[in-house]
């Protein structure tokens, strides 16, 4: 409970919030509500209710007075009090009780305010869903005492009742000292205005001062330890040979040798083959290859800071040396010119100093985010190619420079002429295109002969018609073991990008293959053809995916399936191959699906095309690493998941291919023994959407792998998903306690999850990673490592949790 003193300084806070939005007459009406609250007129009904209660004389307004009367009833009020405002609000006329009409009215508010898109047919089977179970003696209505004992089913709704929410829900500068009187009372928006902003909170330890930071990044600290000293030698080294000539030469030439090593080593944390080779040995588990990307970066700080020094340190010589009578040269003729003769090549160490020092300003600027985020990438490109006349102008410059270069620099030719060799001797084609929600392109590329990459790795892409000179990285969200495309989903966040995504919205005739259809059949039937081992198939999940996500309107995506040879028939979702009869059955609807594939095939968001393009790659991620796991926790944040459809289709290929039906009995059994190259004991997938949208992107390989399990024990799956939606409210809030045990209910009975049309339920909000954590840490599956791909501020919270658990954390990087 709130102490005397904490009540006092809440109650003010509501004055002052009060009388802020209150006109001269001291009362709020029903907009000034709403306003205060942030609220949409297109969301109000649970302001309304608000509202209506608050104003207990029924006047049409709230006076301070009945506000803080409402607001003191439900912070110190008893748990009956808080079920009876629950209850009110239900009861929109005011009758005592809830009809089904009522509860319908109810949860298609709670579906709006959670973003969540459903058919008129799925609201009522939820509302029914709910009102039965609450409706105990089957009168037709709900009475308060039956919503109590439903409720009292839900123990962490009961408890978001009794105790007030964590103050951690709201918004830092929103949250009070201990905890927010009303956020498990009233909605989110009617707790943050009714709660005074908290005074400064004091702030932990940075993480690298932890002992479990250190932990966790050994190899991290050894090479920053080696990199410093290193450094630390090289300049003793180089200043103590000019201890003769002063300080000013000395801080120089420790500086100047410095750069030696960086100019030259910096270039080696690019070469992309080099280290996914590496990633495939021992060193793998010595060096920090993941972050590869970050030390170079700060390679690049450093450089930037050591220029500025080595070229301070060279003026105030210069200065001297023209206040000096026995000079001839004088100041700008010692910096500018050729005739003092300093430097080994005809003295032109001073104009080639002044120009590297330009271009690696020009280059520094040009690299930051503001400008490689704002669809800018064309100036980071260019400019970054400066490093040739950088290392041309480096070897006019400095005598030993070359011998620096001549390793890495012959590394790193080597690499870009056979990444140039592999990328451009051969055109390849992007055959189908699928736009997917929230701006999502799903690119299919013809898959050259000898291409051969790893669950997860990313190649490079370059499409002439978007951009002749531009090549983005992008995740490979086909397994290997598909034999014919590669698959890429490119999510529209910048110019290229969006530019990408427009131009096949437009359905430019350009873009648009003639011969799509027959190039189709042709594909369909080599794929047909394919008899050694066991060869991907592709299962057609269009009518299906649509049905499954209540809110598709668009046609989805084709998915790959795996069967073992001598299958007679291409599996479809939600078949099981149980005898001849369900057999013909399948073959039947399979040739009906390919009759309507036609149709589908004309959709404006589904194109068959014939687009030129070139990649480079593969390269290797950390994400290589899973199988080599023995408890793998994969977190995918929106198109993150690209990663880890590769690596979950790579699963389910494995597994059937361990799976054996008998001819006669149609008994299925897996051999136990796993693959030489597969120590994972457990997986535990974690996708993380914004929307419910989003979900359709990969809702077919999901369906697919739970299908894949569905013989087996909650207890003993290989596989357990965990699907999210930001956007709906949890149980934590009033407008969505009833939607969610509504969805609760159905999903029991359906066994299936209203959203998504998984059997996984999607939880509302955003994971606990506290319970997610210790979960995994209570089941004891063998060492557990986090795989991450998305934002980095998620990331860095994850990074926290590991350190934690002792959990190994790897993130997706480009």
């Amino acid at each position: 409970t709130m102490t005397a003193e904490e009540d006092a300084k809440w109650l003010q806070w509501v004055t002052h919030q009060f009388k802020t939005i209150a006109g001269n007459d001291g009362e709020i009406n029903l907009q000034d509500f709403k306003k205060a609250l942030q609220v949409k007129e297109a969301s109000s009904f649970f302001a309304e209710r608000f509202f209506v209660l608050f104003d207990s004389d029924g006047s049409g307004t709230i006076t301070l007075q009945e506000l803080q009367e409402a607001l003191t009833l439900l912070i110190h009020g008893s748990p009956m009090d808080k079920l009876k405002f629950l209850f009110q609000v239900y009861d929109v006329d005011g009758s005592g009780s809830v009809d089904p009409d009522e509860l319908r009215t109810v949860l298609q508010a709670c579906l709006h305010e959670s973003a969540i898109s459903l058919p008129q047919e799925k609201l009522d089977q939820l509302a029914l869903a709910l009102f039965e179970s609450a409706d105990k003696d089957c009168s037709g209505t709900i009475t308060f005492e039956e919503l109590r004992d439903e409720l009292q089913r839900v123990p962490e709704v009961m408890e978001n009742l009794t105790i007030r929410e964590c103050a951690s829900r709201l918004p830092p500068r929103w949250s009070p000292p201990h905890r927010a009187p009303l956020s498990g009372v009233l909605s989110y928006s009617a707790a943050r205005w009714l709660t005074p902003p908290a005074p400064p909170r004091h702030q932990r330890p940075p993480r690298p001062l932890t002992s479990a930071y250190w932990h966790n990044h050994r190899s991290h600290a050894l090479c920053l330890a080696a990199f410093v000293g290193l450094h630390v030698l090289l300049f003793a080294l180089a200043a103590s040979a000019y201890r003769a000539f002063g300080a000013s030469v000395m801080v120089a030439k420790g500086c100047g040798q410095c750069l030696n090593f960086d100019c030259s080593f910096i270039a080696v944390l690019m070469l992309r083959r080099c280290l996914t080779w590496l990633r495939a040995t021992w060193l793998a588990q010595v060096l920090p290859l993941d972050h590869n990307i970050q030390f170079h970066q700060l390679m690049g700080y450093v450089v930037v800071g050591l220029s500025l020094v080595h070229t301070v340190a060279h003026v105030v010589n210069f200065a001297l040396q023209a206040q000096s009578e026995a000079s001839p040269f004088r100041f700008w003729e010692l910096l500018l010119t050729t005739r003092p003769g300093i430097g080994w090549v005809h003295g032109l160490a001073s104009p080639t100093g002044v120009a590297l020092l330009l271009l690696l300003l020009l280059m520094f600027a040009c690299s930051s985010s503001c400008v490689r985020r704002r669809g800018h990438f064309e100036v980071f490109y260019w400019t970054h190619l400066s490093y040739l006349p950088m290392w041309l102008l480096l070897i006019l410059h400095g005598p030993n420079f070359w011998k620096w270069l001549l390793v890495p620099g012959t590394l790193f030719f080597l690499e870009k002429t056979i990444s140039l060799a592999a990328s451009r001797m051969a055109a390849l084609n992007i055959v189908e295109v699928n736009l997917l929600p929230s701006k999502v392109t799903h690119l299919l590329i013809k898959r050259p002969p000898l291409f051969h990459y790893r669950p997860g790795d990313y190649l490079y892409l370059n499409i002439p018609s978007i951009s002749r000179y531009e090549w983005h990285p992008f995740t490979i969200s086909s397994a290997p073991e598909q034999k014919d495309t590669i698959w890429l989903h490119v999510r529209s966040q910048g110019q290229w990008t969006n530019r990408l995504f427009e131009s096949f919205k437009k359905s430019d005739p350009v873009f648009c293959d003639s011969k799509r259809l027959s190039r189709r059949l042709e594909m369909k039937r080599s794929q047909r053809k394919s008899q050694q081992g066991v060869q991907p198939q592709p299962i057609d999940f269009r009518a299906s995916a649509q049905s499954a996500v209540a809110s598709s309107k668009e046609v989805t995506v084709e998915l790959t399936s795996y069967r073992p040879e001598g299958t007679l028939w291409r599996e479809r979702e939600g078949m099981v191959n149980t005898g001849t009869k369900d057999r013909t059955r399948a073959l039947r609807q399979a040739a009906a699906e390919d009759r309507v594939l036609v149709s589908e095939m004309c959709s404006e968001n589904h194109q068959f095309c014939n687009i030129k393009c070139y990649i480079d790659g593969p390269y290797g991620t950390p994400t290589r690493r899973i199988f080599a796991s023995e408890h793998a926790v994969l977190i995918g944040a929106g198109i993150g998941i690209t990663p880890f459809a590769s690596i979950l289709q790579s699963i389910l290929y494995r597994h059937q291919k361990r799976k054996h039906i008998c001819p006669s009995c149609q008994h299925s059994w897996r051999d136990s023994g796993q693959d030489e190259d597969m120590k994972l004991h457990k997986v535990d997938f974690i996708w993380i959407n914004r929307d419910q949208q989003s979900f359709e992107w990969f809702v077919s390989l999901l369906t697919k792998l739970e299908m894949d399990q569905a013989e087996e024990t909650q207890e003993g799956r290989f596989l357990e998903l965990h699907m999210y939606m930001t956007s709906a409210l949890s149980k934590n809030d009033i407008k969505a306690i009833g939607l969610q045990m509504a969805l609760d209910l159905l999903a029991k009975k359906e066994k299936k999850d209203s959203i998504t049309g998984l059997q996984t339920r999607t939880q509302p909000g955003r994971p606990d990673w506290n319970k997610v954590f210790q979960k995994v840490a209570a089941e004891k599956k063998g060492k557990v490592q986090v795989f991450f791909c998305g934002s980095p501020a998620l990331a860095k919270i994850l990074k926290g949790h590991c350190e934690q658990f002792s959990f190994k954390f790897f993130q997706e990087n480009f």
